[in-house]
């Protein structure tokens, strides 16, 4: 059965609620814009390209839902003032304010056809946000494609391991995944060893979620604390054939430099020191060229409590009660927090970049140049396929 983070049929949408995952499988209802910013501020639902689809069916149900005014313009004018205010639900994503964006165009042109009304501008905007789900998943199945064959023609013959950071896999997206789908091709192919998770903290994304999906596909597995990195590479990098660290992105500046889940930087870092190959695994959505590089990019910061407080049903020596959940402290009380949500790892230490249409790789001057998808990524809701990358 594969894992569905986001069901959706016109009127009703339900995300899966993953600050219950691993012990406990509930979906929420979301039935307005307002019920979707809640549910992406609160990481009930999360990842890059999920939040972004979230948000637009989120606004579609509560459309569908609404008496609205019969004039297209006002209309166009609600629907763009929402947009608006779901991008402030988790402004590092990329997608999110791109995918709004492009829903306002949409809307836009909508209201300026000949005879429209309230109700066609609406049924665009419906159609477009509901495509965003099916699109999603055929790119993320393309970068999974991608990143294992350039991954495998790189090292070469036999099965190789992957390690991996935070959660990108079907639950950061409509399904399959991104870097977590480079790993599901490779396992497919047979030429996936082992994979690595980190445990992802401050949330445990790693632990939770992506341990979660390894587990439910039956995909061979071990999860390590994010301070073990470099121990892992080191001492069982040759054993393991490590052959590359594979993240995903919530914004690709037009440099390359890369905003991802905090801890990214550093498993960059010591990619590097130890000869392994850093990718990232991410949809055109997710490139920023209006962003010159990481410089500009603003890095959300949450509150310390994630840090100092965990939560988790209780043990009692032999078994999960999931009934019972507890919050438990796990810092000095009143010691100081810093807990950015996010790192800005520079195009330096990326080795290629896995887009649905093929993996960039630096030129000849060591740079990245990301202008192939500026036409395609400025036109309509999903970009068109250019060719080779």
């Amino acid at each position: 059965m594969v894992l569905e983070a986001i069901r959706y049929t016109p009127g009703n949408l339900q995300v899966l609620n993953q600050l219950k995952l691993p012990h406990q499988e509930e979906y929420d209802e979301v039935r307005s814009a307002e019920g979707g910013w809640h549910a992406i501020k609160e990481m009930r639902t999360r990842g890059a390209p999920a939040i972004a689809i979230v948000a637009a069916l989120s606004l579609a149900v509560e459309l569908q839902s609404t008496k609205l005014s019969d004039k297209a313009e006002e209309v166009q004018a609600f629907i763009i003032e929402k947009l608006q205010y779901l991008v402030t639900s988790r402004p590092t994503a990329v997608n999110l304010a791109d995918a709004s964006r492009k829903l306002s165009k949409i809307v836009s042109n909508a209201a300026k056809q000949g005879g429209s009304d309230g109700k066609s501008v609406v049924k665009a905007y419906c159609d477009a946000a509901a495509q965003m789900l099916i699109d999603d998943v055929s790119d993320n199945q393309a970068i999974g494609k991608y990143g294992a064959e350039w991954i495998t023609k790189t090292v070469g013959e036999g099965r190789v391991s992957v390690l991996t950071h935070c959660n990108t896999g079907s639950l950061a997206t409509a399904g399959y995944g991104t870097a977590l789908g480079v790993i599901r091709s490779l396992h497919g192919n047979g030429q996936l060893k082992r994979a690595f998770c980190t445990e992802t903290r401050p949330y445990n994304q790693g632990s939770r979620l992506t341990a979660f999906e390894l587990v439910h596909d039956k995909i061979p597995a071990t999860l390590i604390t994010d301070s073990m990195a470099s121990a892992l590479l080191k001492l069982k990098g040759r054993e393991e054939r490590i052959a590359a660290i594979v993240v995903g992105a919530d914004r690709v500046a037009a440099n390359g430099d890369t905003a991802n889940k905090i801890g990214t930087y550093q498993l960059a870092v010591t990619a590097r020191f130890h000869s392994v190959k850093f990718m990232v695994a991410a949809p055109r959505t997710t490139i920023d060229l209006q962003t010159p590089s990481g410089a500009e990019i603003e890095i959300e910061e949450r509150a310390g409590k994630e840090m100092t407080f965990i939560k988790g049903p209780r043990f009692d020596g032999v078994d999960l009660d999931v009934s019972h959940v507890e919050t438990v402290s796990i810092a000095a009380t009143g010691i100081d927090v810093w807990n950015p949500a996010f790192d800005v790892t520079p195009a330096e230490l990326i080795d290629g970049i896995i887009t649905e249409v093929g993996v960039v790789e630096k030129g000849p001057d060591g740079k990245f140049d990301l202008t192939f998808a500026m036409e395609a990524h400025n036109d309509g809701l999903k970009p068109v396929t250019i060719g080779a990358v």
